[in-house]
């Protein structure tokens, strides 16, 4: 069964989420749980940290289940 990236967003950042990549390491959880949250719906909140913060671990996740995605400035 196919299913379709979780994606979440705020002002400055797009962080997607495959689940059938996660190897469920849990590391985006135990390293940042203000953004990477267990039983909590949506489990991903981008206001639990600074945008640096959640691109950083972002880029630790082993599988490349988390992805993210800067927003451009519109002139």
């Amino acid at each position: 069964m196919k299913t379709t990236p979780n994606v979440f967003s705020n002002d400055e950042i797009t962080v997607t989420y495959k689940p059938c990549q996660c190897i469920n390491a849990e590391r985006c959880a135990k390293e940042l749980s203000s953004v990477f949250r267990h039983s909590v719906i949506p489990w991903i909140d981008l206001e639990g940290a600074t945008t640096e913060q959640i691109i950083s671990q972002v880029r630790k996740c082993p599988s490349g289940a988390l992805q993210f995605h800067v927003k451009q400035e519109v002139a």
